[in-house]
């Protein structure tokens, strides 16, 4: 029989988190339920291990470390993640659950947005956008059509969970998740969800101007790390044009008067030309290290399917 592990990143959930576990055991009774607290500074703790989880502690804050511990510690062969926060409905579980455990997908995604919950329940609009604009900038990037990108819904199965190396130590991680899918080509497969809003009195611990910026920084380090070849080359473009519209009229002039008057516009356009020339080369540099990165990866992926196989003989 598969091995379930259900894993709940909490803080400051102690409104919450009794019900959530109550839920999950009820939907699956022979699950282990995890909570790790992450310097909670109410009685999430206390609540959890009295209601039957299997309470552990991360001390780096964020949501990041508290997953990249998850990853590390647990050993199961149905991974489940959702918050502490009771805005995901346990119910849904067994379909998340089903097409990781057929091997029709490696992770499955709690879909909020398509049956429209999350923009009823949701009282925090500008969340949203961000939302929106980074799966907008992941469906270009990838030339795919998620529906839900930073969704903390998931289900995984065992080969994802321990591949996976989770670099950010914040609020990111689902982005992540879902980038590293998408570049190293798992299966992934959305299941519609209901999403309900944070019980009163309960509080995000998000915050809209500082996430606004990194939903900004996380779109341009996307195109960055896992397309070098076509972002540095955009921004070789801008330059290139930029140092083209200072030099032109040292050109015109030179080609009216075989004289240059215009030194410092001429010294400028030269060393925007060559930047462009640059950066472009940076481009195609990184492009490669990406591809050999890939390649590495997927020879490692094949050690690792040995070493189960031969575990599981």
């Amino acid at each position: 029989m598969e091995k379930i592990a259900v894993l709940i990143p909490c803080y400051n959930e102690e409104q919450t988190i009794e019900k959530v576990i109550k839920d999950f055991k009820n939907e699956l009774p022979k699950a282990d339920i995890y909570v790790y607290d992450n310097n909670s500074k109410d009685k999430t703790a206390e609540i959890a291990k009295r209601n039957g989880a299997i309470v552990r502690h991360e001390y780096k804050q964020g949501k990041g470390n508290v997953v990249r511990s998850m990853f590390r510690d647990i050993d199961a062969d149905i991974y489940v993640m959702v918050d502490g926060d009771d805005t995901y409905p346990a119910e849904f579980v067994h379909k998340l659950i089903e097409p990781v455990k057929n091997g029709q997908a490696d992770m499955t995604i709690g879909d909020r947005l398509s049956n429209g919950t999350y923009q009823e329940e949701n009282k925090r609009h500008f969340h949203e956008f961000g939302n929106n604009l980074v799966k907008k900038a992941i469906n270009i990037l990838f030339k795919t059509k998620l529906k839900d990108i930073m969704t903390g819904y998931r289900v995984f199965n065992k080969m994802f969970v321990k591949n996976m190396p989770v670099m950010t130590p914040k609020f990111e991680i689902e982005t992540e998740m879902s980038l590293y899918a998408l570049d190293k080509k798992y299966i992934i497969k959305e299941i519609p969800i209901v999403y309900r809003d944070r019980p009163e009195g309960s509080v995000s611990k998000l915050n809209t101007v500082s996430d606004g910026i990194k939903v900004v920084k996380t779109i341009a380090n996307m195109f960055k790390n896992y397309k070098p070849l076509p972002f540095f080359t955009m921004i070789a473009i801008i330059i290139f044009i930029i140092g083209l519209v200072v030099g032109l009229p040292v050109i015109i002039e030179f080609i009216k008067t075989s004289y240059i008057t215009k030194t410092p516009s001429a010294i400028l356009a030269t060393g925007l030309v060559t930047l462009s020339v640059i950066i472009a080369q940076c481009g195609v540099i990184l492009h490669t290290v990406v591809k050999q990165h890939k390649e590495n990866y997927e020879l490692n992926l094949l050690r690792y399917k040995q070493i189960e196989e031969l575990k599981n003989k």
